[in-house]
């Protein structure tokens, strides 16, 4: 899922961005609890393939150590910073993305995932994050539609439908050849955005890719192609 993971940069909307993705198991570090928690499934449609994501933020101080537990106490990540005075506050770990999401639900199974951290300065931090397997249905591509050719570059407004229940949407637009991208999270109700002038540019390829995100953080993804029209 190449179009899911680039971050070179980030054009997000004002105003759009939703914390519904992520659920926390705590609210706040300083009573030995981490400041953000999650574990969820992703998957492409297209590509038919999957992968977990773990989430961990800490407080103020970094993470000297961070272990992670499955349901059963099976360890599953397991990292240290020995040499660092600063550790790592906030971590995203990701595995890798088999073309059958079986393979995934065998290793990592749903329930609880416990996390335990050690700060630099020697503070326990605990916390639980649910996983769930079961994937939100996707979203279906109104405007453009998939491959459509001659699509205006200035006052492009993408539209798409999604079923009920979704808690939000991400969105992410690519520029074939192109460091650049913007990646939009939006709540669930939303079903169009504008991109921004200047984003665009006439006679270039793009990939679309649009991804329903449920209640427990689990997120599914369709992606498409659009090229624009040339400059007259």
């Amino acid at each position: 899922m190449n179009t899911v993971h680039r971050r070179n940069i980030w054009i997000v909307a004002a105003g759009v961005l939703s914390a519904l993705a992520y659920p926390q198991a705590g609210a706040g570090a300083e009573d030995g609890r981490f400041e953000k928690l999650s574990v969820y499934l992703e998957r492409n449609i297209q590509d038919h393939d999957a992968e977990i994501r773990f989430e961990a933020t800490g407080g103020d101080d970094g993470l000297a150590a961070l272990k992670v537990s499955a349901p059963g106490a099976r360890t599953v990540i397991e990292l240290k910073t020995p040499d660092s005075k600063l550790g790592i506050r906030s971590l995203t770990l990701e595995s890798p993305e088999p073309d059958d999401d079986r393979i995934v639900r065998a290793d990592f199974p749903a329930g609880a995932y416990r996390f335990e951290g050690i700060t630099t300065k020697g503070e326990s931090l605990r916390g639980e994050a649910q996983l769930s397997h079961v994937f939100p249905k996707p979203a279906a591509f109104e405007y453009p539609r998939p491959d459509q050719k001659d699509v205006p570059a200035t006052a492009l407004t993408l539209r798409w439908s999604v079923p009920e229940g979704v808690a939000s949407c991400v969105i992410v637009i690519e520029q074939a050849g192109s460091p650049y991208e913007i990646r939009a999270l939006l709540p669930g109700s939303v079903k169009s955005f504008t991109v921004p002038e200047g984003f665009l540019r006439a006679g270039k390829a793009y990939k679309l890719a649009i991804g329903t995100v449920a209640k427990d953080g689990n997120r599914s993804f369709i992606e498409a192609g659009f090229s624009t029209a040339r400059a007259r």
